[in-house]
């Protein structure tokens, strides 16, 4: 049996973790947090109940083939609720766009703003497919180990289909004209930590995703995916030592043989597999002279995602009102994101977004507990700034017609330095890299170390991105390799 080390417990390390386990391999998995599940965490106030982290789940097949593939059955660990009607968008004028997976009420919605959008509505679900069924094809499920990788005529075929030289904004242009529906479709740059009016017109496929396939919740709380591969995972035989960090990976002969960990214990192992942010693993866990592709000049250089600003507020009394994602937008979506990303200051005027699983499942906590989240740039911020800034959004909610100083029991605020001290995330951006140049939006740092042998990293910041389906993929991808490689 081949002893494996996962440098953190969240979707990827855990979903490489079980692929690896179920066929015969060692693993252990050494999380710095008491928790699984990484930024996908839960957390309870004095009865409220909260989930921090992914809120939209899409692709549940994802989750469901890492428990299934490894002979297990997913439904003993966790289930999943599709929400049709899944998003009410509030625009500054006071109109409101539900979105929908179903297409005919969706057409409905958009007759009532965008008739335009209306009509192209179906051209605009063909589209995203089309761009979704070319990258599955040609990019998610493949470990890209060096340039090589990139020279196949069928990868150059898709990569073409897939508009990487289209801005999102300007894709979405094709299919609707009302500014404020533009801004519904153009957040789902968000989802990748970017700004729609620099990120590829690629990540449009999330469309596809949202608006046909759907959107879903896990019963219980999104955490449940991230505790479900846990149990499972020990139920296996893997070991999970939660609340232990790493300091270093062992590297010897250009080949990592293990970790020393924060109590100074060395354990060795065949293979190292990092599930946490690149940048900052790579930068305080090896060596500079291990690796000469990555110094630290190269990894201070890189263009951080969007982080946030997150409000978990739990209200005594239930708001009904408020759906279960509810989008409040702002009024200059331009604006907003050259102030996030041009001028790193907070936005002026911020759309708000708000999880409220209780509106879905109102047994998993006490009143309402909504998560408001803000998209912020990754910098730091003094107490005082997060205190006016919190503040600042109380009041824009309130102007919007959301009552929130009234009825709050429970408050809880986490900001990019939050975000960058418990997730070790690089400068608090929540997906690692913006995905704004080429080389961060399909080049991003390989799953295979370039300088080390046996070392490998899964997660958000790498390959195929971010996303809780892609960085479960990761995973398997990085199990795949791994297994493939030792067949030979």
């Amino acid at each position: 049996m081949k002893n494996i080390i996962i440098i953190g417990g969240g979707l990827g390390g855990l979903s490489a973790a079980i692929s690896l386990q179920s066929k015969g391999y060692n693993v252990t998995v050494i999380e710095e947090n008491l928790h699984p599940g990484g930024k996908m965490m839960p957390v309870e106030m004095e009865g409220y109940s909260f989930d921090f982290g992914p809120n939209t789940i899409t692709m549940p097949h994802v989750f469901q083939s890492v428990i299934n593939d490894a002979g297990g059955d997913s439904s003993r660990y966790f289930e999943f609720e599709r929400l049709i009607k899944h998003t009410k968008n509030i625009f500054p004028n006071g109109k409101i766009l539900y979105q929908t997976a179903d297409p005919m009420e969706m057409m409905k919605e958009l007759e009532n703003i965008d008739p335009y959008g209306a009509s192209h509505y179906r051209k605009y679900l063909k589209e995203v497919e089309v761009l979704y069924k070319q990258a599955e094809k040609g990019f998610f499920y493949r470990v890209f180990s060096s340039w090589k990788d990139y020279l196949s005529p069928s990868l150059s075929y898709r990569f073409m289909k897939v508009r990487p030289l289209e801005k999102m904004d300007h894709f979405h242009r094709r299919f609707f004209r009302d500014e404020e529906v533009l801004k519904v479709f153009n957040r789902y740059a968000t989802y990748i930590g970017s700004s729609p009016y620099e990120c590829p017109a690629t990540f449009s496929l999330i469309g596809h995703l949202e608006m046909k396939e759907g959107v879903y919740y896990t019963k219980g709380g999104n955490p449940r995916i991230a505790e479900g591969f846990h149990r499972y995972f020990k139920e296996l035989g893997g070991q999970v030592l939660l609340g232990m960090g790493v300091k270093e990976i062992v590297v010897k002969g250009k080949k990592a043989v293990g970790v020393k960990t924060t109590d100074d214990d060395t354990i060795f192992a065949h293979d190292v597999i990092v599930n946490g942010d690149f940048i900052t693993a790579t930068k305080h866990l090896i060596q500079e002279e291990n690796r000469p592709s990555h110094p630290d000049s190269k990894l201070d250089s890189y263009e951080p995602s969007i982080s946030a600003f997150v409000i978990l507020a739990g209200l005594r009394t239930f708001q009904d009102s408020i759906h279960h994602h509810q989008v409040y937008f702002g009024g200059d979506y331009q604006k907003e994101f050259k102030e996030i990303f041009k001028d790193k200051t907070l936005p002026s005027d911020p759309t708000i977004y708000i999880s409220h699983s209780a509106a879905t499942d109102p047994n998993i906590t006490k009143g309402s507990n909504l998560f408001i989240l803000v998209n912020a740039p990754a910098i730091e911020l003094s107490n005082e700034e997060v205190h006016s800034y919190k503040e600042k959004i109380y009041d824009s909610l309130e102007k919007k017609g959301l009552t929130i100083r009234d009825s709050l029991e429970v408050e809880r605020i986490y900001t990019p330095n939050t975000i960058k001290r418990k997730f070790s995330a690089y400068k608090g951006s929540l997906y690692g890299l913006a995905s704004h140049r080429m080389t961060e939006a399909f080049l991003r740092p390989s799953n295979v170390s370039k300088d080390i042998d046996h070392l490998f990293y899964v997660g958000g910041t790498t390959h195929p991105g971010g996303g809780s389906p892609m960085v479960t993929i990761s995973g398997r991808n990085v199990a795949n390799y791994i297994l493939n490689r030792d067949k030979n």
